[in-house]
C-alpha cells in the first residue's frame, strides 16, 4: 500500500553521546508513484494550485510532523 511516510531504525552505537531516536521517518514525493503523468489528470483552480504550490491534486503532499505526537504528551511506540 501507498504510503509517504517511510519510517526505518538506525543503528544505535554503545558509545553514542546522546539518547537516539528508537525509530525514525521520512516522507517520500508522490511524484515517486506516478510514473508517466496521464492525460485528462484532474487539475486545481488557479487559485487553489497557487495555495497547493502544484497544479494536479495527485502531485499534492502536505507536511505531516510525525512529532506533533510526541510534543502533546503521547508516547512514541
Amino acid at each position: 500500500m501507498y504510503t509517504p511516510r517511510k519510517t526505518y531504525t538506525p543503528f544505535v552505537g554503545p558509545f553514542d553521546p546522546c539518547p537516539p531516536l528508537p525509530v525514525k521517518t521520512y516522507e517520500t514525493p508522490p511524484q515517486l508513484y506516478l510514473g508517466f503523468q496521464p492525460y485528462g489528470l484532474p487539475q486545481f483552480s488557479p487559485s487553489d494550485a497557487l495555495k497547493h504550490g502544484t497544479l494536479w491534486p495527485a502531485l499534492f503532499a502536505p507536511y505531516s510532523n510525525p512529532y506533533e505526537s510526541l510534543q502533546k504528551g503521547e508516547k512514541r511506540e
